[in-house]
């Protein structure tokens, strides 16, 4: 490894735990941890999930996405529904407060994100998905 190699290393880790607060101090001032904030938001922008898919596109096991889902209900903010033709499915979507929080302070979220991209340009974004997209592919194959 050279030495450019353990400085980038750094400066992404740095940055990375840097981004991860400033987005869960955001997802925190609405009175949500990440994980719901995720999934409300995944239920914001694609609509009425299963269950099972919705723990496998935001990376949580069975029994963690059951917690969340059960806590979020608690909140009024999601409903369950079985489905008619499987009533092994279950549906969340969701409810007509969740869908108001979420047009209320999704547009905020958002212009926090746009806030950290601020010093950047539209290229260097593009470019830093790019990089950090070889990275992650590299990373995760060595994983297997």
């Amino acid at each position: 490894m050279n030495e450019e190699e353990l400085r980038a290393l750094r400066i992404l880790l740095k940055a990375s735990t840097s981004v991860e607060n400033v987005v869960k101090k955001d997802m925190s001032s609405y009175g949500l941890n990440a994980t719901e904030f995720t999934v409300l938001e995944l239920l914001y922008s694609k609509g009425k999930q299963p269950i099972q898919k919705i723990g496998q596109q935001v990376l949580l096991a069975s029994s963690s996405i059951t917690y969340v889902v059960t806590r979020l209900e608690e909140k009024t903010l999601i409903l369950r529904k079985t489905d008619e033709n499987d009533r092994r499915v279950t549906f969340c979507e969701l409810s007509d407060k969740g869908r108001s929080l979420m047009e209320d302070i999704f547009p905020k979220h958002a212009e926090k994100i746009s806030e950290i991209f601020e010093p950047c340009s539209k290229d260097e974004v593009i470019e830093l998905q790019k990089t950090l997209k070889k990275v992650g592919y590299k990373a995760a194959e060595l994983l297997e």
